[in-house]
């Protein structure tokens, strides 16, 4: 049997299934889409379920696909197996309707014969016990000897989770040989030695499963089979362990490299820790790639939670310095092709493993030097169960994820109090969503009794600012009412022009009104697809049925427009300027400006700012027609529209391009050309998170409102300054000479000042069993003032305690100073701090011969002197 390497694998099943008429899709997002059922996309049908289940239609009724995936369900078992791995690769063949189990198993027979060249003698199928279907095409069609043809139970083969689809499958076992085997004569596929390895799953869906346990035949039949690449590798390469693959070998042996440390392909220590770095180092490169960003929650929390566990590991191997960017690299050599986003973004992979890697380190040694304590006081108290605050603050303080703490408890024989430490964490969550909450979010509740009996609302804004609506309901101090006259109300129609507040653009304003009534619309929520209009009364009455003009601001929608079609030249800008690695992470647009978030690792630096802006103005005065259609989700993906990554998406969409420069899928509301955008500004970048970069914008006439706001402040500070705007620089310039000298003048003097105290602070020293303490306060003192009096009186002063004080407003400042001879006495600056700076409602630390400290009451200075004198 020929070995192939991993990649060829991949590209011989691709291909194959595409010569038999399939659709051969790159594979999916790990992040799903309109699924939350799943947080990552852990295998190979998961992100194809709407097509099974009818609710959306598939590009093809024929599809194969390789889809990455992420499984941390067995994580306790990756380094110490052969076989387990958080990120793998699936093949899928699936039909939806069209053929059925005989082509299946026979276009699968195919591959593994002719394409692969697999030697027939070695290869077993199992069927469902009752599936005489499959056993016919196994052994007439295929021709597999009848006692090779494994009959199994429910709980082998068939597929069914709860009820809906469900259905019988064939699974084809490998043999390994003898060797690998238990020795009984009843050894085969179902046995649970090592010597036949399943590696390919038909699943025949074609029952579904009611409440009651009845099984009914679907009108349409499906096929969904999954065969992981990496053990089929393994069994063309002849190798027992996913470890020496091809590809993941290559990743393995460069740790082995950075580490020194040999591998034996046992389950030492070290080389538990070689797998584990292998393993997790795959898992978090693709997770980046796809925008997956290190968080505390949902998939950010799993991406956190492998590298720093992969960053611990090698710490055990002696890496000590940073290294997870750089083998991403390796990653990114072996994968790259097959998966372009790699390479696309291999800079950015590497710089938030490089962020976030360091972050950790910072953390790690005091993290571990900590949870070290713990164990031994557990330990020396006979006790194995490590309490919940502790667990807790390891999490909270150094960045312990929870399951690495268990981990290394469970090497020491102890375990984590989960309990105790899921009760701090919701106790942080309570606290978080206490601070969230505000009086608008009470106005959900408000809205959800409206929609049991509600239709969505139709919405017709995106060519008209006025239409007629009827009134559906009023909502009034949280009741239903079916009138007002007065107050704030919110009201909902069988139509309106008036944009609701989605996908980060901000909700229009206007007015409604009839003969009886008018109102001011202050804002509108999309709850559902039902249109919640939030108005003001400001005269008359209205009524449920009435009929109204609604009419939007004509002036705040056009600006709003003219932001939201900016983001987009903004973001493919991005893109352009500084690289394909860029992901809006969010947006805020309004009448006022735009907030764009997106994906970077550094800041961008003013030229490059100047640049982007040069870039976005040239668009904009080249008067692209800006074009919006409705197309599938699919169909716009191919031209190249870009997806936002998280969001959720319908079967159509509606995709925005800006002439040929820009295409977004977008349900907001736009320019009809760019050259309606006027001009941009960006006012700000800065960072809002680790790997987040913000900027900040204006277009249109807020770009000459600043324009004059800026030529005010100028004039003001002309005046203040006593010269023109032109002549400002040159006269700040000699201001902050003047300043310099002023600044030089005032600490001579001040050291003068000092130095001429120095000889009565001494002669005003307490002096305690042969040691002196001299302490004295003084006002409005910066800290290197201090420090440099303390030096000066240990050099005219021995067997002395310096405690000196700066009071600043409602600030104290401590220094504690110790002369050399006194340190071997046992004298400790940094420990002594600590008692004398909580007399004053403070706190400090440092080292042996000097220490700082900061307190929060200038009233009790002299009792932190006599805390000091007691020490003593």
């Amino acid at each position: 049997m020929e070995k192939i390497g991993l990649n060829k694998l991949r590209s011989l099943f691709l291909d194959f299934y595409k010569s038999k008429g399939h659709y051969v899709r790159k594979s999916y997002s790990l992040i799903p889409k309109n699924d939350k059922s799943l947080l990552i996309i852990n295998s190979g049908m998961a992100p194809l379920k709407p097509y099974f289940a009818g609710t959306e239609t598939p590009p093809s009724k024929r599809m194969a696909t390789c889809q990455k995936c992420i499984r941390t369900g067995d994580i306790d078992n990756v380094g110490y197996t052969s076989r387990h791995a958080t990120f793998f690769e699936m093949l899928g063949s699936f039909s939806f309707g069209d053929y059925f189990k005989e082509e299946s198993i026979v276009w699968g027979w195919e591959f593994l014969i002719d394409v692969l060249k697999m030697p027939e003698d070695r290869l077993w199928p199992s069927i469902y016990e009752e599936d005489d279907e499959a056993y016919k095409i196994w052994r007439e069609v295929i021709g597999v000897p009848d006692e090779k043809i494994v009959r199994l139970g429910k709980e082998d083969n068939f597929w069914e989770i709860g009820i809906g689809p469900c259905g019988p499958c064939s699974e084809i076992y490998f043999d390994r040989g003898e060797k690998y085997g238990c020795g009984s004569p009843d050894c085969k596929p179902g046995c649970e030695c090592d010597r036949y390895v399943e590696f390919w799953n038909h699943v025949f869906t074609q029952f579904n499963r009611d409440s009651e346990g009845n099984y009914t035949p679907l009108k349409h039949k499906n096929i969904d089979t999954g065969m992981g690449l990496e053990r089929l590798a393994c069994i063309m390469q002849g190798v027992d362990s996913i470890f020496d693959v091809d590809t993941i070998r290559y990743i393995r042996d460069k740790i082995v490299q950075l580490s020194g440390i040999e591998y034996k392909e046992g389950k030492t220590e070290t080389d538990v820790s070689i797998r584990i770095i292998t393993d997790h180092i795959r898992s978090i490169t693709f997770m980046v790639a796809d925008g997956i960003l290190p968080s505390n929650e949902g998939r950010g929390y799993v991406l956190r939670r492998l590298l720093r566990r992969a960053a611990r590991h090698g710490r055990l191997l002696g890496i000590n310095e940073g290294f997870l960017a750089n083998l991403s690299n390796k990653v990114v050599e072996v994968s790259g092709e097959a998966y372009p986003e790699l390479q696309e973004r291999k800079d950015y992979i590497h710089r938030i493993l490089s962020i976030e890697e360091e972050k950790f380190s910072k953390t790690i040694d005091q993290g571990s030097q900590l949870l070290a304590e713990h164990i031994k006081e557990l330990e020396q108290n006979n006790q194995n169960v490590l309490s919940g605050d502790k667990v807790f603050r390891l999490y909270d303080t150094y960045g312990f994820p929870l399951e690495l703490t268990q981990e290394i408890l469970e090497e020491h024989g102890c375990k984590a109090d989960e309990e105790g430490f899921n009760k701090y964490m919701e106790e942080q969550k309570n606290l978080a969503r206490s601070a969230r909450k505000s009086e608008d979010d009470e106005g959900w509740a408000d809205d959800s009794i409206l929609l049991d009996s509600v239709s969505p609302t139709e919405f017709v804004g995106y060519d008209k600012f006025e239409s007629v609506g009827k009134v559906l309901g009023i909502i009034k101090d949280k009741k239903i009412v079916e009138s007002i006259d007065e107050g704030i109300a919110r009201i909902y129609l069988d139509k309106t022009p008036f944009y609701a507040e989605s996908g980060g653009q901000a909700s229009d304003t206007g007015i409604i009104y009839n003969d009886n009534f008018k109102a001011e619309v202050i804002s509108v929520s999309n709850f559902r697809d039902i249109y919640i209009h939030r108005i003001k009364v400001i005269d008359g009455t209205l009524n449920v049925n009435d009929t109204v003009n609604l009419e939007v601001s004509r002036i705040k929608r056009n600006e709003t427009a003219r932001n939201h079609t900016a983001t987009h030249l903004l973001h493919q800008t991005l893109k352009e300027a500084i690289g394909q690695h860029v992901e809006q992470a969010g947006s805020s647009v309004t009448d006022s400006g735009l907030r764009f978030d997106f994906t970077h690792f550094e800041a961008i630096e003013k030229s490059k700012l100047l640049e982007i802006e040069r870039i976005i103005n040239e668009k904009i005065s080249s008067f692209l027609p800006v074009k919006v259609e409705q197309l599938s989700y699919d169909d716009a993906l191919e031209t190249g529209a870009v997806a936002q990554f998280g969001e959720k998406y319908g079967d159509i969409v509606r995709v925005v391009s800006v002439g040929d420069y820009s295409c977004e899928l977008c349900g907001g509301t736009h320019v009809e050309n760019s050259g309606q955008i006027g001009a941009f500004k960006i006012l700000s970048e800065s960072g809002i998170a680790a790997g987040v970069r913000r900027i900040e914008a204006i277009t249109g006439t807020k770009i000459y409102e600043k324009l004059n706001d800026n030529e005010s402040i100028l004039f003001k500070a002309g005046e203040l300054l006593k010269t023109n705007p032109e002549g400002l620089l040159n006269r700040i310039n000699t201001l902050n000479e003047e300043v310099k000298i002023y600044k030089k003048e005032l600490e001579q003097y001040k050291e003068t000042a000092l130095a001429g105290e120095i000889e009565d602070i001494i002669n005003e020293a307490e002096e305690k069993n042969g040691v002196r303490l001299i302490a004295k306060a003084f006002d409005g003192h910066e800290v290197n003032d201090l420090r440099s009096l303390s030096d000066k009186i240990k050099e005219k002063s021995k067997n002395s305690i310096i405690l000196l004080a700066s009071i600043n407003g409602d600030r104290v400042t401590f220094i504690l100073s110790i002369t050399d001879d006194l340190l071997d006495k046992g004298y400790h600056a940094g420990k002594m701090i600590k008692e004398i700076a909580a007399a004053a409602g403070g706190g400090g630390g440092g080292k042996a011969d000097m220490a700082q400290a900061g307190a929060k009451d200038p009233s009790k200075v002299k009792d932190a002197f006599s805390v000091a004198s007691s020490l003593i």
